[in-house]
C-alpha cells in the first residue's frame, strides 16, 4: 500500500513538470548551454595565450652583450613580440596609456659596468687570499649598481608582473653567475669550459599516467562536473516553484487530510527528482564526449568511471532536492522562492568552487567553502575524475551530501508540521 501511494505520488511530480515546459527547458537545455559556452571560452582563452605573443616594448640603450642576451632570452620564450621603434618617454606614455601591457628599458653601459663591478669584486676576493696574478695590480673601482626599467600598464594583473620580474631577475642572475665564473677562470688562469658549468640541481614534473600517456587536466575535466553540479542544484528553482503552487492551490490540504503520511510526498519528489538529475549528467556526459570532439575541444573520459561518477550524481541529487524542499516548505510565494533559489544557488556555487577554484580564495572564505554541498560534490568529482579515487575515497563526500538531504528534509517535515498544527 505504501509502495502504491509513492508511486501516485511520484505521477504527481511528472503530471506537475508536464505543465511546466518553461522549467523543464531550465532544467535541461539551460545547463547544456552552459557548460558549451563556458568551456568554448575558456580552452580558446588557453590556446590563445599558448598561440599567440604579447607585445612589449624593448629598448636597448646598452646594446651590447648582456642586453642582447636578455633579447634573446625574450625572443626565445615564445610568449612576447618585442618592439624596439621607441624611447623611454614613448614607451612610457604608451604602456601607462594603456596601448602595450609592459616596457623594458636596459641602462647604457650596463654590460660594461656589470664587467668592472664583478672584476672589482673578484679581484679582492683573489687578493685576499694572495692569488691574484702578477699582472693584475691595479685596483679597480666598482661603479654604481645599474637599474633595468619596467613599466607596467596600470591595469596589469599582479601574477603577470610577478612573472615578469621573476624571469627578468633570473635572466640577469645567470648572465652574472657566468661573468662572475669567467672572471675567477681570467683571475687564477684556469681553463676549464664554461658550459659545463650546468646547475646541479633541476626540476622534473611528475604526472600521474594511464598506460604510457601522462594525465593532464583540461578545461573539460573542470567543466563537466562542475557544471553539472549546477545543473542539479538548479533544480532548487522548480522543486521549490511547484511546492509554492501545491500550498496555493489546496494541493496541500488535501495531502494533509489523506491517510498517506507527508514524508511520501517527499520521498515521491525526492525519486521524480532524482531522475532529473541522472538525466542531466547523462545529457552532460555525452556532450563531454561525443559533442566536444567535434568543437576542437578534449573529450571527457569516463572510462571506468561511470558507476563512481553516476553514484556522486545521485548523492548531490539528494542534497539539491533537500535544499529545494526546504526552500519550497518554508517560501509562502512564488516571488520568495523563484528569485531566492536562483540566487542561493549561485551564491552556493561561487563558494562552492564552481566559479573560482577554493584555492584562490581568501583563507576565510576557503573555510566557508567547507560548508558549501556543491563543494562537496565538485570534491568528490574531482578525486574521481582527475585523482582515480574510488567509492572509499569519497566516501567522506557522500556522507555530508546525505547527511545534508536528512537535515533539510527533517527541518522541511517539521516546519510544516509546526505551521499546521491545530
Amino acid at each position: 500500500m505504501l509502495l502504491y501511494k509513492l508511486w501516485r505520488s511520484f505521477i504527481k511530480e511528472i503530471l506537475l513538470l508536464k505543465r511546466d515546459i518553461g522549467g523543464i527547458v531550465i532544467i535541461f537545455v539551460m545547463p547544456l548551454l552552459l557548460i558549451v559556452t563556458i568551456t568554448l571560452i575558456q580552452d580558446s582563452t588557453f590556446k590563445n595565450l599558448e598561440g599567440s605573443k604579447i607585445p612589449i616594448i624593448f629598448i636597448d640603450n646598452d646594446k651590447s652583450e648582456v642586453s642582447k642576451n636578455i633579447k634573446g632570452e625574450l625572443e626565445n620564450s615564445k610568449t612576447f613580440q618585442l618592439l624596439t621603434n621607441f624611447n623611454e618617454k614613448s614607451a612610457q606614455d604608451a604602456v601607462f596609456s594603456g596601448d602595450y601591457q609592459m616596457a623594458i628599458v636596459i641602462p647604457e653601459n650596463l654590460t660594461k659596468d656589470l664587467n668592472s663591478n664583478i672584476d672589482s669584486k673578484v679581484q679582492t676576493i683573489v687578493s685576499s687570499f694572495g692569488l691574484e696574478n702578477d699582472s693584475i695590480k691595479t685596483k679597480i673601482e666598482a661603479p654604481k649598481a645599474k637599474e633595468i626599467h619596467l613599466y607596467f600598464d596600470p591595469a596589469t594583473n599582479a601574477g603577470f608582473k610577478n612573472s615578469v620580474m621573476n624571469s627578468v631577475n633570473k635572466m640577469v642572475f645567470e648572465i652574472e653567475n657566468k661573468k662572475i665564473y669567467k672572471a675567477f677562470q681570467d683571475q687564477l688562469g684556469t681553463t676549464e669550459n664554461l658550459d659545463e658549468n650546468k646547475n646541479l640541481i633541476s626540476f622534473k614534473e611528475i604526472t600521474p599516467k594511464k598506460g604510457e600517456m601522462d594525465v593532464m587536466p583540461n578545461s573539460v575535466q573542470h567543466n563537466v562536473p562542475a557544471w553539472t553540479l549546477f545543473a542539479i542544484f538548479f533544480i532548487v528553482v522548480p522543486l521549490s516553484i511547484n511546492l509554492v503552487k501545491e500550498k496555493s492551490q489546496g494541493t496541500s490540504v488535501r495531502a494533509r487530510i489523506s491517510p498517506t503520511p507527508y514524508f511520501v510526498h517527499i520521498l515521491g519528489k525526492t525519486f521524480t527528482y532524482l531522475i532529473i538529475c541522472i538525466i542531466q549528467f547523462l545529457l552532460m556526459v555525452a556532450v563531454g564526449i561525443y559533442l566536444f570532439p567535434y568543437m576542437d575541444l578534449p573529450a571527457f573520459d569516463v572510462s571506468g568511471k561511470m558507476f563512481q561518477l553516476v553514484t556522486v550524481t545521485l548523492f548531490a541529487g539528494l542534497a539539491a532536492i533537500g535544499f529545494g524542499v526546504l526552500l519550497g516548505t518554508i517560501a509562502d510565494t512564488q516571488e520568495q522562492s523563484a528569485p531566492f533559489g536562483a540566487t542561493s544557488v549561485v551564491v552556493l556555487a561561487a563558494i562552492g568552487g564552481i566559479w573560482v577554484p577554493v584555492f584562490l580564495m581568501p583563507e576565510f572564505m576557503q573555510t566557508v567553502a567547507k560548508f558549501s554541498p556543491m563543494n562537496w560534490g565538485l570534491n568528490a568529482y574531482y578525486d574521481i575524475i582527475l585523482r582515480n579515487s574510488g567509492i572509499g575515497g569519497i566516501a567522506k563526500e557522500l556522507i555530508f551530501l546525505f547527511l545534508f538531504y536528512l537535515a533539510t528534509v527533517a527541518i522541511s517535515i517539521f516546519y510544516e508540521r509546526k505551521q499546521n498544527a491545530v
